[in-house]
Order: C-alpha cells, then structure tokens, then sequence
C-alpha cells in the first residue's frame, strides 16, 4: 500500500518509520519525504507485509500527527 500523508515536521521520519513496523501485519516501511513546508511535511508511506490492520496504522499514524491525505496505491490478494 501507498500513501500520501501529511505530518507534523516535529516528528522524525525514523519514529514515524519505527512505530508503523510494529504494527500488526507490517513487516516493512519505506517513507519518503517528498515536499517541506514551515510546519508540516508531505511524505510517501509504503507498507509491505500480509494482513496489514489499516485501522492499526491510521491510529499509529494519528498518534504520531500524520494524517493520509490519499491512497494512492493498492495491492490485495485472495487468501486460501
């Protein structure tokens, strides 16, 4: 899954990055930041594992001041 999000410049990538990993599902991250305003940063999340809990991820993210601004790409499969 790819997204686009928005977050607070205080919070370092690193954390960000390290918080996601540990939630359910997520076996890596990759974050890219891709614009820098006065207060705020635009990043790229990329989450790669099986069975990632979204609504894990969104919380984690909140809690870190980051919101998703859009998915903006997706890959599923059928299990069993």
């Amino acid at each position: 899954m790819v997204v686009d999000a928005l977050k607070s410049r205080d919070i370092p990538i690193i954390e960000l990055s390290k918080a996601l990993c540990e939630v359910r599902g997520i076996g890596e991250v990759e974050m890219q930041v891709m614009e820098v305003d006065a207060n705020t940063e635009t990043v790229k999340i990329v989450f790669k594992g099986d069975d990632v809990d979204y609504d894990a991820a969104v919380e984690t993210m909140r809690q870190y001041g980051t919101v998703i601004r859009s998915i903006d790409e997706i890959s599923m499969s059928k299990s069993g």
